[in-house]
């Protein structure tokens, strides 16, 4: 999951049949380098990102499912765009904030369906630092810049898991700076 949020991999979800995040009224932010999800995807159904000028976005239907789902799953599956290849809803799960995502009910869905097996002190010590980061991330996001502030639980659970090691190294909770540094550094 940290390799596919700071853009190493694809993540690797064993989503099956679950389409949610297909279908959940999400637009799919594309970045300029994409030269190939571009070249697949109609014109028509892109229009420019607010606050990314060289990157854009595409909508979803009336339905709230992608233009390039198919009667048997994604059109594009093999071209599809970094947003569709690196996102895990298991990230709510991880962060203990799926329950709190109250506009995407087939992605909460799944993500509660999750359970992690934490059988070493390590894995349970890496866990409670995520949820600590969300739960910082959550209370005090006022207090972040506005390009680092999380603007939905979603963005609260991939910074909490881009932020987790700041809640291992610090008695106390870091300071807004630390956490923002953090996250320009992605």
């Amino acid at each position: 999951m940290r390799r596919a949020i700071a853009g190493h991999d694809d993540a690797d979800v064993p989503c099956g049949s679950c389409v949610g995040c297909c279908s959940s009224s999400q637009f799919v932010l594309i970045g300029p380098d994409e030269d190939d999800a571009l070249a697949h995807i109609p014109p028509e159904l892109l229009f420019p990102a607010p606050r990314k000028p060289t990157y854009v976005l595409m909508g979803y239907d009336e339905q709230g499912r992608c233009p390039m789902l198919g009667e048997h799953g994604c059109s594009i599956y093999a071209h599809r765009p970094r947003t569709c290849r690196t996102y895990d809803c298991r990230v709510l799960a991880a962060a203990g904030v799926a329950d709190r995502v109250d506009d995407k009910p087939l992605i909460v869905a799944q993500a509660m369906r999750w359970r992690f097996e934490l059988g070493s002190a390590n894995d349970r010590v890496l866990q409670h630092a995520v949820v600590a980061a969300a739960s910082y991330l959550e209370r005090r996001r006022a207090e972040l810049p506005g390009d680092v502030a999380p603007l939905t639980t979603t963005h609260v659970a991939v910074a909490a898991v881009m932020v987790h090691d700041l809640f291992l190294q610090h008695g106390d909770e870091p300071s807004p700076e630390q956490v923002t540094a953090r996250l320009r550094t992605r």
